[in-house]
């Protein structure tokens, strides 16, 4: 059969998007055998070479009926599968085979393919929001400036050599990057206007390098929290992420936080942005917005959410 029974109670079918580079535990064999011995032997199966080839995949299997989508990768494999599925109401389980895996970290889902299986076919539903910029849905943050820059220049190669270290890496060689004149609406209310080097959005507290950035996100209280930081140098930099590494953000003289529902970002020059950890391009305007409730995830049953 290809069907599952949740914590609720409802059966549906079961369907599995996997990035085939990816890996956890004993890899998609030992995925198949467990998923097998959970009375789910013929579930629907895509595989891919990467994670933006996902999203077709996972819009074929809600034509073809899936009520639950295993997603086996990293936070970009999330991120695309996560912006295929908002709004449809089939759930997400998530196998967190990546780097970070920081979306599933905040979640409480641990690397471990069996007991990640079991959350997804047992586990807890949450209906969870999700943010949005430029049109496009993200999970656990985005941002622009010396985030995306780090980001961009820490490749695939790089992360699967150093892991987490990349973004150590890569953000040591952007910490001289060039304050741009920035203007920040939230609301609907001018909230910034002055030079800055990284605008971040945040979904969930912990982002990437498993850095607290955000002490008090939730993914499920209908607003994202806002970050800008003015730090330039070296110096600055370093203070800024000492604060942030030990959760105190908002204690840090060169950063501004608020939250809200809508933002907007006007930008005097180009930065390249990012999502969930993939780099986007850059740009001079982000429209950004929180879609409450967008995603359903399978979650641990005192999973603290963020």
């Amino acid at each position: 059969m290809n069907t599952n029974t949740g914590t609720d109670g409802r059966v549906g079918r079961v369907a599995v998007v996997a990035h085939r580079r990816k890996v956890l535990g004993g890899g998609l064999a030992e995925l198949r055998a467990t998923l097998a011995d959970a009375g789910v032997d013929k579930p629907l199966w895509y595989e891919v070479p990467k994670s933006r080839k996902a999203p077709k995949k996972v819009r074929r299997a809600l034509r073809e009926g899936a009520d639950l989508v295993f997603v086996w990768g990293g936070d970009g494999m999330v991120q695309r599968c996560a912006d295929a599925l908002a709004g449809s109401g089939t759930a997400m389980a998530i196998l967190p085979a990546g780097t970070a895996n920081l979306f599933a970290t905040n979640l409480d889902i641990p690397p471990d393919l069996t007991e990640a299986v079991r959350i997804g076919l047992h586990g807890r539903r949450r209906a969870l929001d999700l943010g949005r910029i430029n049109g496009e849905h993200f999970a656990v943050m985005a941002g622009a400036g010396f985030d995306g820059e780090m980001i961009a220049e820490a490749d695939r190669e790089m992360k699967g050599r150093l892991g987490r270290l990349a973004y150590v890496w890569t953000g040591l060689r952007h910490v001289g990057g060039r304050p741009v004149h920035t203007r920040i609406r939230v609301d609907g209310a001018d909230w910034f206007d002055g030079e800055a080097t990284c605008v971040l959005f945040g979904n969930v507290g912990t982002i990437t390098g498993g850095i607290p950035a955000f002490d008090d996100a939730r993914p499920d209280d209908g607003r994202l929290d806002v970050g800008v930081s003015t730090a330039a140098g070296a110096v600055q930099w370093a203070r800024t992420l000492g604060r942030m590494a030990t959760g105190r953000s908002a204690d840090s003289p060169y950063v501004r936080m608020t939250r809200g529902r809508k933002i907007k970002v006007r930008l005097d020059a180009p930065m390249t942005y990012e999502l969930d950890g993939g780099a986007r391009g850059e740009t001079d305007r982000l429209k950004v917005r929180v879609v409450p409730r967008a995603l359903l995830v399978c979650c641990p049953e005192a999973a603290t959410g963020g």
